[in-house]
């Protein structure tokens, strides 16, 4: 890894390095699987075939069957995140360059995949936590409305069963499951005539897997903003029918003059720089019929 300058870009190790650690803190990137999208967008095509496969004799005639073909485009929006730190940066050897840089880069995968579920899930814009204009058509609280329960701590199980069964009654698959602290903790408080039916989720723990799905708990499902819905429970086919990717180039600026983020105090008189990264992520929820929320009031 070497310094970086004003309008280069992070290397190609240091940007699969990030994107591996949002994978670490954001539940969508963590039950889904993710590549690099072109930067103007790739379009992801779902092909509904009916009827089963035919074994055709000599002579016997090919049947028709019957397919149903839609797509979903999904275009990188750009993410973007800046800090100050001192200027001491621009004097410091390069072994503490580079240290400053790694830090700066951990902080940054994970404010950008808290960002990421904040937009994704709730449709909201991450840093004004409004409703974003792409809320109604590409969100989990837009795109979700048919299959939703209502969220009951005493019964979490069996809304996590409504929910599920919800998604098999219309042909999907189910392969990952996302909670919120207070489900999570639900579970662990369930118990059967004094026995805890639950024990994965006692004292706080996170358990990678339940009943067959990959899980994970996540803050990020319940926030406070815009009309964000708390959800308590998002499950469904994360691995199939939820896309998400990166363009592989992260921008990396150093600045050191002006007021870049607003926050009223000249760079250069106080002895500070800015550093300012942009991530272009974009995503697709391909069926909402694959998908279900457990939602609190």
């Amino acid at each position: 890894m070497t310094s970086q300058k004003a309008g280069t870009l992070f290397n190609p190790e240091l940007v699969t390095e990030i994107m591996t650690k949002v994978q670490g803190y954001s539940v969508l990137a963590k039950l889904s699987s993710q590549s690099a999208i072109p930067f103007n967008g790739t379009e992801q095509f779902i092909f509904n075939l009916e009827g089963n496969a035919q074994i055709v004799g000599e002579g016997e005639q090919k049947k028709a069957g019957e397919s149903n073909l839609t797509s979903k485009v999904i275009k990188p929006m750009k993410f973007i995140y800046q800090a100050r730190i001192t200027d001491e940066f621009k004097y410091a050897s390069e072994e503490k360059k580079i240290k400053y840089l790694q830090a700066y880069a951990d902080g940054f995968a994970k404010k950008i995949a808290v960002a990421f579920d904040i937009a994704a899930i709730h449709g909201l814009e991450p840093k004004s936590m409004t409703d974003a204009s792409f809320r109604d058509t590409n969100s989990f609280d837009g795109v979700i409305t048919d299959n939703v329960v209502v969220f009951n701590a005493g019964t979490i199980d069996e809304n996590i069963d409504t929910a599920v069964q919800a998604i098999v009654a219309k042909g999907a698959d189910v392969t990952g499951l996302a909670l919120s602290p207070l489900a999570g903790q639900s579970l662990a408080k369930l118990k059967v005539n004094g026995v805890v039916q639950y024990p994965e989720f006692r004292f706080g723990q996170n358990p990678n897997s339940f009943y067959g799905m990959e899980s994970d708990i996540s803050k990020n499902l319940v926030v406070t903003g815009g009309t964000a819905k708390a959800d308590h429970v998002l499950v469904g086919d994360f691995r199939n029918m939820f896309k998400w990717g990166y363009a592989e180039n992260i921008p990396m600026e150093i600045i050191e003059f002006g007021d870049p983020d607003g926050a009223g105090r000249d760079l250069k008189a106080y002895n500070e720089i800015c550093l300012r990264s942009e991530a272009f992520i974009g995503w697709g929820i391909l069926d909402e019929d694959a998908f279900a929320r457990v939602e609190g009031v």
